[in-house]
């Protein structure tokens, strides 16, 4: 084995090989820029290995299960789950991730985009200390016969992409089989019998849900007043009904008082919305109470940098996702609202910065325009204002809501859900859509060119939906707000 001890210079040097740094590297690379990506565990990041791919594996597979139930209470399929092989669920979640993995990994070769498998560390507003680099890299990889450090230099510029870590609470330190977070949830041994979920945000409740899909009593704590808080009031009322028929008990405006750990699980005090102290007993915690960004060990003070009160680093040039030191750009989980910590935000991002540092004109991201979906049963998916913020920006709006059983496709699902629109009032630009019921994070996609594009809702009332689907309820919705409706009275 050889010790690799010069300087590495590139035109890129992309630091966290999560979604926003694997899209920055790919773009920029397309774009003909040298680039180093290092990546201290897997390229792919939380989303891939932890959260977002995993999670949505496993939820896919308590769509069958809560199909099952719904073929037998429903429609008179006598038809039973037995039980569920867990090892056998866990190696279909670990093949899908698996491919995905090899996938990204195949990409960046592919594009020339050369991976260093290590922990970096800013020398400079131009150089990294690449320390611990691994010697098992891949063939081509900077790093592949080095041990040690290796010293990095970019020409043009450095992207920080480094993500984030579940936040935790004091004196309940994650173990992994008790308690848990949302990053080592869906390794955790087993399926409990009994959950407690705190945080009743997106992440929260899908793995409530999870949980109650396969056969777990859960209890879901939210210290706001209601599950969702980020979502439209409409969409958080509906989402908590559907999830209570399910048999989730959810408790808003409720905080944890304290947890004490048992042999076999948890028991907890909560504060309820009434002031009244429950006790719950559980097999598990599960702490969804939000990420916090990872830039320790970063060497941020190097580079000239620092981070909020919150430890995100705030760009000086929003449309450009650059710092205060030119040439370093951020883009991810680092990043502060507006930005939403969200996956495929992070690839827009990506795509921003990467351009940026090609020389090329690029539009900033439009976060108004980001659609979020929480992958529960029923989903959530919405893009633009909530009425409440609409409300408060000054806008004078017309709100439209219809329930999704209104449409024959939805009697059909028979799981209720809604469809919201807010739009400046008198025919004005769409602001926002709300959607809550089955499906709908494959509906969303629509409403996001709608708002992003300023559409009114003439424009879309325009458009033929078709007959019988889900998707037929948005353009009612529009087709009245239009002055031309059909079927909602």
């Amino acid at each position: 084995m050889t010790i690799d001890t010069g300087i590495h210079t590139s035109d890129v040097i992309v630091i966290g090989g999560g979604t926003g740094g694997y899209g920055t590297a790919l773009r920029a690379a397309s774009l003909g820029l040298d680039v180093v990506l290092v990546e201290r565990d897997k390229v792919g990041g939380t989303c891939l290995h932890r959260g977002c791919i995993p999670s949505k594996a496993m939820l896919h597979a308590a769509e069958l299960v809560d199909g099952i139930a719904e073929a037998r209470e429903r429609w008179g399929v006598k038809a039973t789950v037995d039980s569920v092989d867990w090892g056998a669920l866990v190696a279909t979640r670990d093949d899908i991730v698996a491919r995905n993995h090899k996938g990204v990994e195949a990409h960046l070769a592919h594009a020339g985009v050369r991976v260093v498998r290590g922990s970096a560390r800013l020398t400079g507003a131009r150089t990294v200390r690449v320390e611990g680099v691994r010697a098992d890299a891949a063939p081509g990889a900077l790093g592949e016969r080095t041990a040690g450090g290796q010293d990095l230099t970019a020409r043009r510029g450095i992207v920080l992409a480094t993500g984030s870590r579940p936040r935790t609470l004091p004196g309940l330190a994650p173990d992994g089989r008790r308690v848990v977070t949302s990053d080592d949830a869906l390794f955790a041994p087993g399926l409990p019998g009994s959950v407690l979920v705190l945080g009743g945000g997106a992440i929260g409740v899908e793995y409530a849900s999870f949980h109650r899909s396969m056969g777990a009593e859960v209890t879901l704590v939210e210290a706001a007043d209601r599950i969702v808080p980020l979502e439209d009031a409409d969409v958080s009322r509906h989402l908590t009904r559907g999830l209570k028929k399910r048999g989730i008990d959810v408790q808003a405006g409720a905080r944890l008082l304290d947890a004490e750990l048992l042999d076999h699980g948890v028991r907890a005090r909560v504060r309820t919305e009434r002031g009244e102290t429950r006790t719950v007993a559980a097999d598990r915690l599960l702490v969804a109470v939000g990420r916090a960004p990872v830039t320790e060990g970063l060497g941020l003070a190097a580079a000239g940098l620092t981070t909020d009160e919150r430890g995100f680093v705030v760009p000086a040039d929003w449309g450009r996702l650059e710092t205060a030191v030119p040439g370093v750009h951020v883009v991810g989980d680092l990043l502060p609202p507006p930005s939403p910590g969200l996956a495929h935000a992070s690839f827009a991002e990506g795509l921003l910065v990467a351009e940026t540092l090609a020389g090329l004109p690029s539009a900033p991201v439009d976060y108004a325009a980001v659609p979020r979906v929480t992958y529960s049963a029923p989903q959530t998916a919405s893009v633009g204002l909530t009425e409440a913020e609409a409300r408060a920006r000054g806008h004078e709006v017309d709100v439209n809501t219809m329930p999704l059983t209104a449409v024959a496709k939805g009697m059909v699902h028979g799981q209720g859900g809604l469809v919201k629109v807010v739009a400046e009032a008198g025919g004005g630009q769409v602001l926002g859509v709300h959607l809550v019921g089955p499906h709908v994070s494959e509906m969303i996609a629509e409403s996001q060119l709608i708002v992003g594009w300023d559409a009114e809702p003439a424009d879309v009332a325009r458009h033929v939906h078709p007959h019988p689907t889900l998707s037929e309820a948005v353009g009612e919705v529009f087709l009245t707000l239009a002055g031309r409706g059909l079927h909602q009275q």
